[in-house]
């Protein structure tokens, strides 16, 4: 007898489905993709993490203010990159196990275990779970930030970047960074980076979220900075009610058509009319 309950962790069984009705013709929805601009640095205080707020699915944008800083414990914060989907419920479900962790241990969570957890999982699956993903907190050792590919390597780095931009915001850190940041300056270094992934990338837009981690408290500004807001048009296309007066002009539309000639089909008569 097959077993009622569902198996724990991800569910591939419908992959031979989804490959038959390929073969048929039939196209298959589109992932809903973050597309992306995600960073963060290191500064003398904690760690900053920002990130934009598209989400796109194919060439449309699906989500003009999706969250993608995502909690994982009070000092720990994880922006994703890659398919929606995976990174939302990837960093729950790690979120999950480090307060289950932290119940069992009584202490305050490490990040480099939740970067262990998370490493493991997405090795687990090869890199069929598209989550690109950067982590970010202040635990006992100090400030922390790492970077976890979908295959699973990591890097340790005082400043890093994920996603289709991410190219755009290493130029900014390469550029600018310096160790022992004040708060103000790696915020504003941060959004800087964001930026330039929004107008150099078209995977990436909108707004720039910013999540700032101390050891005393957790900081997060949602929408910090909106360069793209809509600015009201030069023109209005509205016209006054009576503008055109389409009883005075009928007959006018009338007089328009030259010539028009309605003849009925008799039963059976199945010639085309080429009147």
């Amino acid at each position: 007898m097959a077993n009622i309950y569902n198996k724990p962790g991800f569910d591939f069984s419908n992959v031979i489905r989804n490959s038959f009705l390929e073969a048929k013709g039939i196209p298959l929805p589109k992932a809903t993709s973050t597309g992306t601009t995600i960073v963060g640095c290191l500064y003398k205080d904690g760690v900053v993490l920002g990130a934009d707020t598209r989400a796109t699915s194919g060439p449309i944008v699906a989500d003009k203010n999706c969250e993608k800083i995502h909690y994982i414990a009070e000092n720990i914060r994880c922006c994703g990159a890659g398919t929606a989907a995976d990174t939302e419920f990837t960093t729950a479900l790690i979120s999950s196990n480090i307060a289950l962790h932290a119940l069992q241990t009584g202490r305050i969570p490490r990040v480099v275990t939740a970067m262990t957890m998370l490493k493991q999982m997405l090795f687990r699956y090869q890199g069929h779970i598209g989550a690109a993903l950067v982590l970010g907190g202040v635990d006992e050792t100090g400030p922390n930030l790492f970077t976890v590919a979908p295959h699973g390597s990591t890097d340790k780095l005082p400043y890093v970047t994920m996603g289709s931009g991410s190219l755009a915001a290493m130029a900014i850190f390469e550029t600018e960074w310096q160790a022992g940041l004040e708060r103000d300056a790696a915020v504003d270094l941060v959004s800087k980076a964001i930026q330039a992934g929004i107008f150099n990338d078209l995977g990436s837009g909108s707004n720039v979220d910013v999540c700032i981690i101390t050891k005393d408290r957790t900081e997060m500004l949602r929408n910090y900075l909106t360069p793209n807001e809509k600015v009201e048009k030069e023109k209005r296309y509205k016209f006054s009610r009576g503008t055109t007066d389409w009883k005075r002009d009928r007959e006018i539309v009338r007089s328009l058509v030259v010539h028009e000639e309605t003849r009925p089909i008799a039963a059976g008569d199945d010639t085309m009319d080429t009147s």
